[in-house]
């Protein structure tokens, strides 16, 4: 994989990316986390570049490392012990023709202080973004209540 990197809310990438985050419940309140690529690591999809990596492999991967190496990779350790779907989830991707970062972003994920966030987290604070949903980052919806 490209340069691909765990990352948590105190990241500070080099310039915009493109990636998938989750924001994790923790005993220490929620944390953002994310697994981003640069812009020209990022894979092409039609009009879009986007991470080339889905939700469930990064989530599986970093569960199969193990509990000591989510830890020094800075993660909380409730990864190790839970499901992908379990947190509120999204994927920020660039929108080539329209130069315009798209934040995918479950709805309980949209709220401005944790858009902020997220814009942060992935260098797009001065960049032209728009906040959209998809049924594929809902919480919860595999939940029999």
């Amino acid at each position: 994989m490209p340069n691909e990197q765990p990352v948590s809310a105190e990241y500070n990438p080099d310039g915009p990316c493109v990636g998938i985050f989750w924001r994790v419940q923790t005993s220490a309140g929620p944390k953002l986390v994310s697994h981003v690529v640069s812009l020209t690591d990022a894979d092409e999809y039609g009009d879009f570049l986007t991470h080339p990596t889905g939700h469930y492999e990064i989530w599986e991967g970093w569960q199969a490392a193990g509990a000591a190496a989510i830890k020094r990779m800075g993660l909380p350790i409730e990864i190790a012990s839970s499901d992908y779907e379990e947190h509120p989830r999204g994927r920020v991707v660039f929108a080539r023709r329209a130069e315009r970062f798209i934040i995918y972003a479950d709805r309980k994920l949209q709220v401005k202080a944790i858009i902020d966030d997220i814009k942060e987290l992935f260098a797009i604070v001065d960049r032209n973004c728009v906040v959209r949903s998809d049924s594929h980052y809902i919480t919860g919806r595999w939940s029999a209540s």
